[in-house]
């Protein structure tokens, strides 16, 4: 299959099986996938992050080679919402390289602290955060301050995760 050929940019349940199925844990057929994924700001990237993340889950060895990538990715200026949100909704579930803390920390502060960013994109960034203080409990006091002022104003999926890390803090 020629993935950036048969990469839908509309969603359909079959296609999305066909692409799982082809891909099947295999790391060629996931790197051409991830090529689409890094390639411009389409409709056919926010679709490969949909298959990435299903990916992930099924088999998490597939993204170890992408982790660097993927955060310094998020850097990028003018990211669709779903790029950004699949990417640290999968990086919420991984063990991130150590050299890579300081850069996913600063991404996902900013990420939290910015009000027109999407509630999702933010419990992400929460949840990376808050497994970064188990290694750097200075984190911990930040994460909590900016938790406690946002909670009142934020939606519910906002308060009960933030709740949630609240009382484990």
């Amino acid at each position: 299959m020629n993935l950036k050929e048969n990469l839908p940019e509309r969603y359909s349940k079959e296609d999305f099986k066909e692409i799982i199925d082809w891909i099947n844990g295999s790391h060629e057929h996931f790197a051409e996938l991830m090529e689409i994924f890094f390639d411009g700001n389409t409709r056919k990237n926010q679709y490969a992050a949909s298959v990435m993340i299903h990916c992930a889950d099924e088999w998490d060895y597939l993204l170890n080679p992408y982790l660097e990538r993927l955060i310094l990715n998020l850097q990028n200026d003018g990211l669709h919402d779903a790029i950004k949100r699949n990417t640290v909704r999968v990086l919420q579930d991984v063990e991130i390289p150590e050299n890579l803390h300081g850069i996913i920390t600063d991404i996902c502060f900013k990420y939290l602290q910015n009000p027109s960013e999407a509630i999702a994109i933010k419990v992400f960034s929460m949840t990376i955060i808050h497994n970064l203080t188990k290694k750097y409990p200075e984190l911990k006091e930040e994460l909590k301050f900016i938790l406690e002022e946002q909670l009142p104003f934020q939606s519910a999926g906002f308060r009960s995760r933030a709740g949630k890390i609240l009382r484990d803090l």
